[in-house]
């Protein structure tokens, strides 16, 4: 929960929250309308005494006639200035058009993801499955134990290139279900393609578990000798390599590159 909370700040702001820090917007925020409302007391207070100085220069019988209609006429400037000035706020600084895309990509998801399955289907574009992501966080706030929404969003985030996405969403299904080889072995990927050692790290120990468990498994092979290699852990690269080409048949495409690799 925390981690889409997390992501939902970062993305739209903090008053996602409805607990904004005290920040520069924030302060603009309810300073603004304090402006207006001390603007418009001002003005109908100015107005007042204005009106007051009139009615001592003109005749008694005049007052009447003007006095009701005045009332109205005095607050309204103040009034009119406030609610303009509350609602320039608001425009600039509610976040408005970030809440309405929110909203949006929530209601398209049910297509966006029924695009995705569909191997008949238009693919999405980047923007399509930056909207998908956020509408799949949004589902998960609700089912954090759909394990094939935590995958799926995993893989929308190593499409777009979002390690924090992609290693949260991998790392949340693999807790759910440790034997499932997708969440592992996506939740390794995610892990060995990180900019940080530690996380470089602890893919690396999963891969050999994965390894270790079942050997025949060309997929963790590849990552594994991958991770190997980038890590300069040559030795290991090699006899992953080797593994794979014993598996491979003769013909395969692939045989060529693991050679070079060797």
């Amino acid at each position: 929960r925390q981690e889409i909370i997390d992501y939902m700040v970062a993305r739209y702001g903090n008053f996602v929250t409805y607990d904004p820090p005290l920040t520069p917007l924030t302060v603009l925020l309810w300073v603004l309308p304090l402006a207006a409302i001390v603007a418009g007391g001002w003005i109908i207070v100015a107005r007042t005494r204005r009106r007051v100085r009139i009615r001592q220069d003109v005749l008694a019988d005049a007052i009447p006639a003007a006095g009701p209609r005045a009332g109205v006429g005095v607050y309204l400037p103040g009034v009119v200035m406030a609610l303009v000035v509350a609602a320039i706020s608001y425009s600039q600084t509610g976040s408005y058009q970030q809440v309405r895309a929110w909203q949006q990509a929530t209601a398209q998801t049910p297509g966006l993801l029924a695009r995705a399955l569909d191997p008949q289907a238009q693919p999405l574009n980047e923007e399509e499955m930056a909207r998908l992501a956020l509408g799949l966080r949004t589902r998960l706030q609700n089912d954090a134990g759909n394990v094939e929404g935590w995958l799926m969003l995993g893989r929308i985030g190593m499409v777009l290139g979002n390690a924090g996405t992609a290693t949260g969403a991998y790392a949340n299904a693999y807790r759910l279900d440790p034997k499932n080889s997708d969440a592992a072995l996506g939740y390794a990927e995610a892990l060995t393609r990180s900019s940080d050692p530690e996380d470089n790290r602890r893919g690396g120990e999963l891969l050999r578990r994965l390894v270790s468990r079942d050997h025949t498994d060309i997929r963790v092979l590849s990552l594994y000798a991958f991770s190997a290699f980038e890590q300069q852990r040559f030795d290991e690269a090699v006899a992953a390599w080797e593994m794979m080409l014993k598996l491979l048949p003769a013909g395969d495409a692939r045989r060529a590159v693991i050679e070079r690799s060797i």
